[in-house]
């Protein structure tokens, strides 16, 4: 009897789980960028009772008999379907319409994301609103043509943080769907492209570690980032003055809650139930 009280408590932490994942979920809800999390059960070990038998000319053969002795959490996966586009007009606001990832700087470490709330600082970087260094390839020449790394020559050791000369503002900036970053000034040439923004991707994205602040960081799991730009090596293509809003969706989350709280409430019945039959045998003893 005793036997049913430790799945039942398998149960309670495997769903407890699943409604602190699906509370994260709600809570962000309205997060730029955020990817939403599902959880995955899996059954532990079985006991065995009885072992199967081979059938023979005389005799058939026979299933095993085994017990489940409870439930585990599998995996918690991350879900990086796209999220639907905010419009907002701000010019640095970035959104990535398919696969990939910006790349960011902090503290010399590079890290990714999906949000692209960017603005400029007053030493002219352009930053995430953590102020992490939002990285680029610089052009080379500055002769006014757009002069960047070819496809499949992207490499982030090439990435620098984009930062807008002081001593040569532009009199305004423009972001194409190609990631490139076009000043415009006075004189000729009176447009020059100065940077483009530097995406990457990963062969399993899955394996991100998430690391707060809608970023995340590369690890064994994830593989090596695949470096690129906007539209190379597979990576979607900037739609500026517009934000990746969370993935979440509500309805599913909330039917999630119904079903990890009801699964909740079913094996603390479990038991309830073990603990009344085992009360009936101490009342047996006496």
């Amino acid at each position: 009897m005793l036997r049913s009280l430790f799945p039942a408590i398998s149960g309670l932490r495997a769903n407890q789980t699943m409604i602190d994942v699906t509370g994260n979920n709600v809570a962000n809800a309205n997060t730029v960028g955020f990817k939403s999390s599902n959880v995955l059960f899996q059954d532990t070990l079985s006991q065995m009772l009885t072992a199967g038998t081979e059938a023979t000319a005389d005799r058939g053969g026979t299933n095993p008999v085994q017990i489940g002795l409870g439930v585990s959490v599998g995996a918690v996966s991350t879900n990086f379907g796209q999220g639907s586009a905010q419009v907002t007009g701000r010019q640095t606001d970035l959104m990535i319409q398919g696969d990939g990832f910006f790349v960011i700087e902090r503290n010399g470490q590079n890290f990714y994301t999906r949000a692209g709330a960017f603005n400029w600082d007053a030493a002219g970087n352009l930053v995430t609103a953590d102020g992490d260094f939002v990285m680029g390839f610089a052009d080379t020449n500055g002769d006014g043509n757009a002069d960047f790394p070819a496809a499949g020559d992207h490499d982030l050791a090439a990435a620098v943080p984009i930062k807008l000369d002081p001593n040569d503002l532009p009199q305004s900036l423009k972001i194409g769907s190609d990631g490139v970053i076009t000043g415009v000034y006075a004189a000729a040439p009176t447009t020059r492209p100065l940077f483009q923004i530097a995406t990457a991707n990963f062969t399993n994205p899955g394996g991100l570690e998430k690391i707060g602040d809608s970023a995340y960081a590369a690890s064994n799991a994830s593989g090596n980032p695949i470096a690129g730009a906007p539209g190379v090596n597979g990576m979607g293509m900037v739609l500026g003055g517009s934000l990746e809003m969370s993935n979440v969706d509500l309805a599913q989350e909330f039917t999630n809650l119904i079903i990890a709280q009801r699964g909740f409430q079913a094996t603390s019945r479990v038991i309830t139930t073990s603990d009344s039959v085992l009360e009936e045998l101490v009342n047996i003893k006496r």
